[in-house]
């Protein structure tokens, strides 16, 4: 179980370096410090944590982040929740399933590969709930302003598609996702631990 507090869920991390690099140690560093600064405990599903200069972020089978962000806090902030919003969406699967079908109702041509779609359709539809829960949790820790500019820088990196479609139809979006109970709660004492 997590602790609600910010020290107490920073503490609760269990992070680990894959090459025990500099710049691995400085984004566990950036992580731990912003743990501190926002209240992230409504978007915590894994406490597992590996941050691998090499790789992709991906959330399974451990949480994996890279170091790409050390110049940029929100870009950091904005990946690191994502990822667990993947681990949220698992413990959430029928609901999830649920809303997929409702998406490709909606959108039944979605991109598969990079830049514009995720690596398999069921990835892609599955990414415009993450994004979209994903871009609200961003509103809410980091502001309006800033949210839109991580969105924004999004929508050009990668899944681009799916970040341009998120921002120019957030009303269809959010009624699924409001549908389905897809909603982190605002507090939850049960966590996945691997």
């Amino acid at each position: 179980m997590f602790g609600t507090g910010r020290a107490s869920t920073e503490e609760k991390l269990d992070i680990s370096l894959r090459h025990h690099s500099a710049t691995e140690a400085q984004t566990e560093a950036q992580i731990r410090r912003l743990l501190k600064e926002y209240d992230l405990a409504r978007w915590l599903f894994t406490r597992s944590i590996v941050i691998d200069e090499e790789s992709i972020p991906h959330s399974h089978p451990v949480l994996t982040l890279h170091t790409r962000h050390l110049k940029d806090d929100d870009l950091l902030l904005s990946t690191f929740v994502h990822e667990q919003l993947h681990w949220f969406l698992e413990q959430q699967n029928d609901a999830t399933a649920a809303a997929v079908k409702d998406l490709e109702v909606l959108f039944p041509n979605v991109p598969v590969g990079f830049p514009e779609g995720a690596d398999t359709k069921h990835a892609s539809y599955e990414h415009l709930l993450v994004n979209y829960l994903e871009y609200s949790a961003d509103k809410q820790l980091l502001g309006e302003l800033r949210a839109r500019k991580v969105m924004d820088f999004w929508s050009t990196d990668h899944y681009s598609w799916i970040y341009r479609t998120i921002l120019e139809r957030p009303r269809e979006l959010g009624e699924i996702i409001a549908k389905h109970g897809l909603i982190p709660p605002m507090s939850h004492p049960k966590r996945s631990t691997p």
